[in-house]
């Protein structure tokens, strides 16, 4: 699935509904160049499941934890040198814990993320507030979620 945001509004409000609709243990994969929209968009998900501290990206750190609904737990794995640093981290507790996982430059980590999850492309084409996101899912969980964010 393919949608088209016309800026942060309909960015933020995309975001929002799909944070409200995901649950522990849920896993929400962002990708795209540096200024795509990853952090806006995690703020988003963060005050869909009820975040209300602010959001920030946790470049240097790996993994900044917010507590909402459900706890959250968001990971950027830009700067990661290796795969050790995963592990060292307990990744596999996060993503299989009793919170929602969103890793950001997850395709850096394709192959320690687990089988079913939600990822989202982000394009930036125009270098404005316009955004593209291309939405794969994998699992008949996030099959659900698609759906529920289909119907807008």
């Amino acid at each position: 699935m393919e949608i088209i945001l016309n800026g942060l509004e309909e960015t933020n409000k995309f975001a929002i509904k799909l944070g409200s609709l995901l649950r522990p243990g849920d896993l929400v994969c962002l990708n795209g160049e540096l200024g795509a929209g990853k952090t806006t968009i995690t703020k988003s998900i963060g005050l869909g499941l009820g975040v209300e501290d602010y959001i920030t990206s946790p470049t240097f750190s790996l993994i900044n934890e917010y507590e909402g609904k459900y706890p959250v737990y968001h990971f950027d794995v830009y700067r990661l040198e290796n795969a050790e640093e995963l592990y060292d981290l307990g990744f596999d507790e996060y993503f299989y814990g009793r919170g929602v996982s969103i890793v950001e430059w997850a395709n850096k980590i394709e192959d320690f993320l687990p089988d079913e999850r939600i990822v989202l492309d982000i394009e930036n084409p125009d270098n404005t507030d316009k955004r593209i996101i291309k939405i794969k899912v994998f699992g008949d969980r996030y099959k659900e979620i698609l759906e529920e964010l289909d119907t807008d």
